[in-house]
């Protein structure tokens, strides 16, 4: 309990000091001006950060640490079977979550009940940092329930579920972030993994766009499983959702009731 405890402290340095490290530095070389007041975006996405956070806190946390802790203790689950080394085991259960997570985002574009909660996260009007926090708890809860489930099928044990999550942090607040990147080093990471301008696509108001570009560490799902768009003009790109273009109805509330309203695309 102990080791969980120490991880879930640094799961919470890591994620808000790559937040504030991330607006530092969309703040000082940002990709493109903001069409919409920055801290009006702001005060929506963290409060819903904030709600969210607190609710999984007392929802789910204590479940999935606890179900980690089982698996580690009884050994179960796949990676048990195979008695693979343990570094393996870490490398495979980041590898694993990554492509169940790239899954997992299909099917929130895919499946109308799913796109009812998800449409909350791609109804910001701009992409930076804190488009990668702004979740309906409704996805989240399900999300964590699937979560669960996959801790104790694949017998994932705790460094491999800390780096897992940690790694997911820092990729999405980056790929997310409204900063200017240098063409060649993207040119470069997106070989592998997600860099700004392939998530950017996935934000597009066009929908064939937007239904596109699902991973979240690693390219390479996209690349295998055909979901790969690349050849956009950058700069043409408009975020958000056509339905959602008044900043003024994507206050808090308006998120939270978004998913009981008549669904759009």
């Amino acid at each position: 309990m102990p080791a969980m405890n120490t991880m879930e402290f640094w799961r919470l340095v890591i994620f808000w000091g790559a937040l504030s490290l991330f607006l530092i530095l969309e703040l000082l070389i940002p990709y493109r001006p903001y069409s919409v007041s920055k801290f009006k975006r702001w005060t929506t996405n963290l409060a819903l950060t904030l709600f969210n956070s607190l609710a999984l806190q007392f929802l789910f946390t204590a479940s999935i640490l606890g179900m980690v802790a089982y698996v580690t203790q009884n050994k179960v689950g796949i990676l048990y079977l195979l008695q693979w080394p343990y570094w393996a085991r870490v490398l495979t259960t980041i590898v694993f979550m990554d492509f169940m997570l790239y899954i997992w985002h299909l099917l929130n574009h895919e499946v109308p009940f799913f796109w009812r909660f998800h449409r909350v996260h791609h109804s910001d009007l701009n992409m930076d940092v804190s488009t990668a926090t702004r979740f309906h708890l409704g996805e989240l809860v399900q999300s964590a329930v699937i979560r669960i489930g996959l801790i104790y099928l694949l017998g994932a044990e705790l460094l491999g579920i800390f780096l897992y999550d940690s790694l997911v942090v820092l990729a999405a607040q980056f790929h997310h972030s409204s900063l200017r990147v240098p063409i060649g080093f993207e040119r470069l990471f997106w070989i592998f993994f997600v860099p700004p301008s392939m998530h950017r696509i996935h934000h597009s108001v066009v929908i064939k766009e937007r239904n596109a570009n699902y991973g979240t560490i690693f390219s390479l799902w996209d690349r295998f499983l055909g979901t790969l768009v690349r050849d956009c003009d950058q700069e043409k790109i408009r975020i958000g959702m056509g339905a959602y273009s008044k900043i003024e109805k994507l206050k808090l509330l308006p998120l939270l009731v978004m998913p009981f309203t008549r669904s759009v695309r």
